[in-house]
């Protein structure tokens, strides 16, 4: 079984992929900005990991702090002795058009959506090099193949989150294995953050068809699952609803 770390596992889809993995048998640390949600997970699922043969554990994680990021990557190399698998999936969603003029709101979704995202594989690529395998799984979305009136700003963090995946990939060679989820509309917290009331108004109507974050679960442990030399390198995920 895998060593695995997870950002932004305080909710949603980073909350079911550490319980699923764990439950799975794998070694999870769980990683987000909300400790306190952590600890609910971890004392939810965590028996039920350990009767697996599994482990989930919590560790707070900013990861729009650099350095911040590299410790939480190197606590689970001390506590487990390795780290196998990144999922990157931390990621907000303060929808809005550019008129608006939300400036501070596009920074955060850069800061955590793709500054996030190359902090995660600044932390895991030395020890992927080291050990001479590895695996980063990269939560992007629908979004980062097709663009809509409020979402400039957020698609643009996700087609770089696609781009940056996409990189690594034709960068590395075989023994690291690159996985780019692309869910689209997933039960989760991410609408309750649009301020902008015409955004939030569109995505109450957007979101009307939804899949379980379970489903997003299932199909990250599909990726990590294939043999070695088998990499799945994108999945698109979304309700059978949903067209766009």
């Amino acid at each position: 079984m895998s060593v695995v770390v997870i950002t932004g596992a305080s909710s949603g889809i980073g909350a079911a992929v550490a319980a699923h993995l764990a439950r799975a048998g794998h070694q999870v640390l769980a990683g987000a900005r909300r400790a306190d949600r952590l600890q609910s997970l971890v004392e939810e699922h965590g028996a039920a990991a350990q009767a697996a043969g599994g482990c989930l554990e919590a560790r707070a994680l900013d990861v729009t702090d650099r350095q911040d990021t590299r410790a939480f990557v190197e606590a689970a190399v001390q506590r487990f002795g390795r780290v196998d698998v990144l999922v990157n999936n931390a990621g907000v969603m303060p929808l809005s058009r550019l008129d608006a003029q939300l400036v501070d709101e596009w920074d955060q979704m850069i800061d955590v959506n793709v500054r996030g995202l190359l902090h995660g594989i600044a932390a895991v690529l030395p020890h992927f090099t080291e050990q001479g395998s590895g695996h980063v799984v990269t939560v992007a979305s629908i979004g980062a193949h097709s663009v809509a009136p409020t979402a400039a700003v957020y698609c643009g963090t996700k087609y770089a989150a696609w781009a940056i995946t996409e990189g690594l990939r034709l960068e590395s060679d075989s023994s690291l294995r690159v996985t780019t989820i692309s869910p689209g509309v997933v039960e989760s917290e991410l609408a309750s953050t649009i301020t902008d009331p015409d955004a939030a108004q569109a995505m109450r109507s957007y979101r009307a068809a939804s899949i379980s974050p379970e489903a997003i679960a299932q199909a990250i442990a599909f990726a990590m699952d294939q043999p070695a030399d088998v990499d799945v390198n994108e999945i698109v995920i979304r309700p059978s609803r949903q067209r766009g």
